[in-house]
Formats: C-alpha cells, structure tokens, sequence
C-alpha cells in the first residue's frame, strides 16, 4: 500500500478527489444508485437495476471496511459529486504497466461539469506515477454517452470484448489509452 495516498487530497478549484473511507459507504451507494438509473435506463432491464441497487450500500460498507487502495470518492464544494476505482488492471491479458478505470460514476446533476474529465486527469496521473503506461476501461457497448466520454479522454476500443448479463446478456468493450 502507497502511504501517500491513505488520505491525499487532490484540490482543483472546488473540487477533490480522495481515498474512499467506511464513512463514506452511503455517498458512495448513493452516487451507484442514482447514475445506474440515468446511465443505463435504456440499456439495462429496469429489474435488475432495482436489484443491484437493493445491495448498494451494503457492497460499499464491504468494500469499504476491507483496506481501501482503489476507491476514490469525489467532492465538489464539499458536497459528494461522484466516485471512481482505479488500480492494477484486473484483465488476464494485461501485463504490469497498465492501470484500470474500474468505474466512475457521478451524481446526474453534477454530469457536464467537467469534473469527470478532471476526475481521469487524477486517474493518468496515479497510473503514471506508478510507473504505468496504459490505462484501460470496460463499457458497456450500448452505452453511447460513456463511450463518446472516453474517446475525449484519448481512449479508443482496442478490439477485446465480454458478454456479461446484465439481466439480459449485453456486450462489454474495452477502451485503452496510452499514457
């Protein structure tokens, strides 16, 4: 565990962005339940986001209870505007410079701000200050939004895809980009 990231804030104007704690747990459900309804209303069965959403909070209480490395929430005026994960790639084909986007999520009303593109400067510059030269991301390939998001972040498809259900079975792409 890097010991200058335990509680490093990352100030830009009135935003931060720091390590997740176990207080944080509600905020962070909060920001999961709220963007699942926007981002994926029209991709996702209904159903199944109210399902996944009934166990929110108790999947952050878990994960934040655990040593948190990856979990980042996102603040702006000190009010919670989003979250993100970020860390060593979880992809078997991944070698050991390249750093994922698990997940970056925000509050609808605070989409459009430009806090998501400060949000993956925070993201480049971890990874690149741990010496890793590609960061990667999974989308789901029906989610136009996210991905015209992340091609303005330099990311492009790179070919590898996952049929994941969802409720129903959808397709997940990977975007990478070069640091």
């Amino acid at each position: 565990m890097m010991e200058d990231t335990v509680q490093m804030d990352y100030p830009y104007s009135s935003i931060t962005i720091r390590l997740a704690v176990p207080t944080d747990a509600y905020d962070m459900s909060e920001v999961h339940i709220r963007s699942w309804e926007v981002a994926y209303k029209d991709i996702i069965p209904v159903e199944y986001i109210l399902e996944k959403n009934a166990t929110r909070l108790a999947l952050w209480e878990r994960i934040l209870g655990d040593v948190n490395t990856t979990q980042f929430i996102i603040k702006k005026d000190g009010k919670t505007a989003g979250m993100m994960g970020i860390g060593v790639s979880r992809d078997e084909d991944a070698g050991d410079k390249v750093y994922e986007l698990m997940g970056l999520y925000l509050f609808p009303e605070y989409f459009h701000q430009g806090i998501g593109t400060y949000a993956m400067e925070f993201a480049f510059d971890k990874a690149w200050g741990l010496g890793k030269k590609i960061m990667t991301v999974w989308l789901l390939e029906d989610n136009i939004n996210a991905k015209r998001f992340y091609e303005k972040c330099g990311f492009t498809v790179d070919g590898k895809t996952a049929v994941r259900n969802f409720g129903k079975p959808l397709t997940s792409i990977r975007m990478r980009r070069d640091l």
